[in-house]
């Protein structure tokens, strides 16, 4: 069963050890179609809208809030309200977030290189240094551990459930999850 969740953040449980846990709230959305092992299902997120999201809504009956379409794997036998049923008895997860984007990042910062020294005069500071070989074959190999886009990609992490609260949608992950608050993921249950 696949859910889509928001990030609220951080915390930890009160007690001793006291542990780590991460907060996500379960995004309210509705199942409009099910087809063989998935389903599709609207859920919210912004302002988007167009012809396209608008004929959508009509076709499936679903209020103007629900502007996002997804396929997901769900415990629903019909269409109507996603059920959260599943969540009370998971005891582990499969979480995939967007990691945070860093933009073009140098190589100490994107690969944890050590860079030169700080002073006397070194002019080696945060350089990646020598980067070729010599006369053969006199060109930069392919995978070369070098400055560039850093962060901004689908991250999965395998993660255990502390607890579910019903009443509030908020999942209880141990540890951390990535990406920054407030953005949006998928969670699976695994058997």
């Amino acid at each position: 069963m696949e859910f889509i969740v928001e990030k609220i953040g951080m915390s930890r449980t009160v007690g001793i050890p006291s542990i780590p846990v991460t907060l996500l709230k379960i995004v309210p959305a509705k199942v409009c179609e099910i087809k063989d092992d998935k389903a599709l299902v609207a859920y919210s997120n912004g302002k988007k809208f167009n012809k396209a999201i608008e004929g959508m809504q009509k076709k499936y009956g679903l209020d103007k809030e629900f502007n996002r379409f997804v396929e997901l794997k769900v415990a629903n036998e019909e269409a109507g309200d996603l059920s959260v049923e599943p969540l009370k008895e998971a005891k582990k997860v499969k979480l995939t977030f967007k990691s945070k984007g860093r933009g073009f990042a140098g190589v100490m910062k994107r690969h944890g290189f050590a860079g030169g020294p700080g002073g006397h005069g070194s002019r080696f500071h945060r350089a990646p240094g020598s980067i070729g070989n010599c006369e053969w074959p006199g060109r930069v190999m392919p995978g070369r551990k070098m400055p560039g886009h850093y962060g901004n990609k689908n991250v999965t992490v395998n993660a255990e459930v502390l607890e579910f609260d019903e009443n509030m949608g908020v999942l209880v992950i141990k540890g951390s999850v990535p990406g920054p608050n407030g953005s949006l993921g998928k969670v699976r249950i695994v058997k």
